[in-house]
This record gives structure tokens, C-alpha cells and sequence, in this order.
């Protein structure tokens, strides 16, 4: 698969089949909205866990450096919290373009958190077999990466303590993020 996804994000969907498109946002998409919504809610997802396992070779890094960002990867029981936006089919011309360093959308049941509703929606994964993929560091490995990465979008470490800090603006613990928080505030 290509570093740059677009292309492939405008042909995996037909976003005119959906009533309405939910997308799903467990990374910066939290934290960073630079994109027209109609809703927001707290949601979740089943079966993923949030990791910093993806290289960022346009934002929080370069392609000689690339930084570390979210992804999500299958967790059987696990729950990934995050939050669902109502969006119009023309915010994915913005996203796709954000999220192109091999993200790529896939369909997904939405939980809205606090009811029974779920409804399906979109959200990008960058999966192992993505060229930018860099996969598990243990964690004093995984924050002195991160440390040392910096990319047009600002110091690779922000971008961890504004997903750390979003989290727990929504009540969430993520042991994983906290736990490089952690260790990049003992640096």
C-alpha cells in the first residue's frame, strides 16, 4: 500500500449510500477538529485498542524522522473511546488529505456512549501492512522516538500530551497513552 492514501479513501465507500456519515475520532480528530461538523457525542467502538504504533511522515515527523500517531488495532474484547461526528459527505475531501500517510476509512458500529444507540459510521485505521506502520517499541523506547520526532504539524511529544490531556477532559483512561505521557514527562 502507498504512503498516500487519498486515492484509495475516494473509492473504498460510496458516501451517498449513508442517511447520514458518522465518523469516528480516537486521535487528534479529538482534539484537532478543523473540520465542519453537524454533532458531536462520545462514542466508542468495539474490538480495537488505541496504540501509538503509526509513522507520521507529514505531521509529527519527516520522512527521514517520521513522529509516532494513533491507530487502532484488533483487540478482541477491548472498547476504544472516543468521539462521533456527524459530518456531510464534503468533509472528506479535508480528511481524506489529513489522514492520507496510509490511513485508510473502514465501516464501523458506533456505540453512543450513555444510550443503546448504535449506528454505523467511518473512521480511519492505519493498518500493519501500511508502509508508514512502525508497530510496538516497549514504552521508554516508544517516548524517546517520539521525543526526538518533529514534523510540520509541531513537536511529536504535543501531539501525545493534547490526545493524553483530550482523554481526560472525556473521563477516559487510556494506560497506554498515559503511559507514554509518563514517560515523555520523565524526560
Amino acid at each position: 500500500m502507498s504512503l498516500n492514501t487519498i486515492e484509495q479513501n475516494r473509492t473504498r465507500q460510496s458516501l451517498t449510500d449513508y442517511d447520514e456519515i458518522w465518523l469516528f475520532g480516537y486521535g487528534s480528530l479529538i482534539y484537532k477538529v478543523d473540520f465542519p461538523f453537524i454533532e458531536k457525542v462520545s462514542a466508542s467502538i468495539k474490538g480495537w485498542q488505541r496504540r501509538l504504533w503509526q509513522g507520521s511522515h507529514d505531521h509529527r515527523g519527516t520522512p527521514d524522522n517520521p513522529g509516532r500517531v494513533a491507530t487502532l488495532i484488533p483487540a478482541g474484547k477491548a472498547t476504544c473511546v472516543g468521539i462521533a461526528f456527524r459530518v456531510t459527505h464534503e468533509v472528506f475531501d479535508h480528511l481524506d488529505h489529513r489522514e492520507k500517510n496510509g490511513y485508510l476509512r473502514h465501516e464501523v458500529d458506533i456505540f453512543f456512549n450513555g444510550s443503546s444507540l448504535v449506528k454505523k459510521g467511518l473512521v480511519y485505521i492505519a493498518s500493519q501492512d501500511n508502509k508508514a506502520f512502525l508497530g510496538h517499541l516497549h514504552d521508554k523506547e516508544l517516548a524517546e522516538h517520539i521525543h526526538r520526532s518533529s514534523g510540520p504539524s509541531g513537536e511529536n511529544r504535543d501531539y501525545v500530551f493534547q490526545l493524553a490531556d483530550a482523554l481526560r477532559a472525556m473521563n477516559v483512561v487510556d494506560e497506554h497513552v498515559f503511559a507514554i505521557e509518563q514517560q515523555l514527562k520523565n524526560m
